[in-house]
């Protein structure tokens, strides 16, 4: 099994969505599953230009000459697509940017499903899942909303399985050294390991994902301490 993944991260590695997606991905390679990661600010992939030439003059091929040109192949024969997506304001501009030209990967035959107009992926393109992992500074799961909501459309849209989410709120505190942040490691281990052997993550691993890991008190005081 293929698994392309796109961390949309500007601090890439080095940035809180690292600490989850990697031990994530470490787990479906464990599982036996074939990884492939990019960073976004790394790849050259400009605008959608919004003619859809590639919807109607030439269906499945986009005309702008930049990165996603050698991406469309590896997307075409990936079996789960994982976003990677800090929670910016809803989020960074990059990853958005890929989400838009995934349009070529899309059959322009529309139908209407539950009262929404959706198409789906042509019938090179392999993907059966797309999978959001995601981390923000805030305390709450709440603050995901947004972002959870675009892909989960994005799915929608194109007729493959939202997978599911798996979730880091308050990230920054996941760098302590404790019982607690590597509890949340594991479980981030085990959840990539499920996807692949089981097809599904349980909702016990992905609530240890999300679990508090200090309270909303300390949580405010720290925050605010520092930017006083």
């Amino acid at each position: 099994m293929k698994v392309l993944s796109f961390n949309g991260s500007p601090q890439m590695g080095k940035g809180n969505t690292s600490m989850i997606l990697n031990p994530y991905l470490e787990g479906m390679r464990e599982a036996g599953a074939e990884i492939e990661l990019f960073y976004t600010k790394k790849l050259k992939i400009n605008e959608c230009t919004g003619e859809l030439s590639c919807w109607g003059k030439n269906p499945g091929k986009c005309h702008i000459l930049d990165d996603m040109q050698f991406l469309y192949p590896k997307l075409c024969n990936t079996d789960i697509l994982v976003f990677a997506i800090p929670v910016y304001v809803p989020l960074p501009g990059k990853i958005q940017i890929l989400i838009n030209r995934l349009i070529p990967l899309m059959n322009p035959i529309l139908e209407m499903r539950d009262g929404r107009t959706r198409a789906r992926f042509r019938e090179e393109v392999k993907i059966s899942k797309i999978v959001l992992v995601s981390s923000c500074g805030w305390w709450e799961k709440g603050n995901f909303g947004t972002v959870i909501r675009i892909v989960d459309e994005l799915a929608n849209d194109v007729s493959v399985e939202f997978a599911g989410t798996v979730l880091r709120p308050h990230a920054e505190f996941l760098r302590e050294d404790n019982e607690k942040t590597r509890d949340v490691i594991k479980a981030a281990n085990q959840a990539g390991y499920q996807l692949i052997r089981k097809g599904k993550m349980s909702p016990e691993i992905l609530d240890i994902i999300s679990s508090e890991l200090v309270s909303l008190e300390m949580y405010m005081e720290t925050n605010n301490q520092v930017h006083k």
